[in-house]
């Protein structure tokens, strides 16, 4: 099978839910840890940053959480983009788990690719073969720009978000996962260089 690219930013509500779609997308991920999603301020940022640019996908389960969770990110949510991809209602089991969930019916990580890929289709999600990105952003990159692990870093870090519009509260981890949807190593590069000049 192959990898398919997505454009706009997936919102799951596990980190199996977002295993599973990392095995057939090429996007960025974001998981909500469920509920966790309701007082997690930097996630929500990150989520609204994201609908304000790329637009964003809600994939929750079909059960009663996860509308909930799916209602809730919508209401925080008040500028951009948002589209609605529904996993469909079949009954089980995941195999990690002992027994089925409250309502009987699977998550997103027990549903079968070919559906999850059928689901994004019916919600009008365009895709195109991906080749991975051969040269990602990593954590060491910003040590070694100066982005991390100096006195000055936090600073510096600040003035990058702000140039390019980005939430002040992000963590190392969110910042490399979305600097790699927004520009190439080189131009990371360039950027922190043309502004350390200044």
């Amino acid at each position: 099978m192959y990898m398919i690219k997505i454009k706009e930013a997936i919102v799951v509500e596990g980190k199996y839910d977002k295993i599973k779609l990392s095995s057939i997308l090429d996007a960025v991920i974001i998981v909500t840890d469920g509920f966790q999603i309701y007082k997690d301020k930097e996630k929500l940022s990150l989520i609204r940053h994201y609908a304000e640019t790329t637009g964003i996908i809600l994939l929750t389960d079909s059960d009663r959480a996860g509308f909930r969770i799916r209602s809730f990110i919508k209401g925080a949510v008040k500028n951009g983009k948002i589209y609605n991809v529904y996993s469909p209602d079949i009954y089980g089991k995941e195999a990690r788990k002992e027994k089925p969930s409250a309502e009987g019916k699977l998550g997103v990580e027990g549903i079968s690719p070919e559906l999850l890929l059928a689901a994004f289709e019916k919600a009008g999600i365009r895709a195109s073969d991906a080749s991975p990105n051969s040269d990602p952003i990593t954590k060491n990159d910003l040590f070694m720009l100066g982005l991390s692990g100096c006195r000055c870093s936090s600073e510096l870090r600040r003035r990058l978000q702000r140039r390019l519009g980005l939430p002040e509260l992000l963590s190392a981890n969110s910042l490399v996962e979305i600097l790699n949807t927004m520009m190439t190593k080189s131009e990371l590069i360039k950027l922190t260089d043309a502004m350390q000049e200044n």
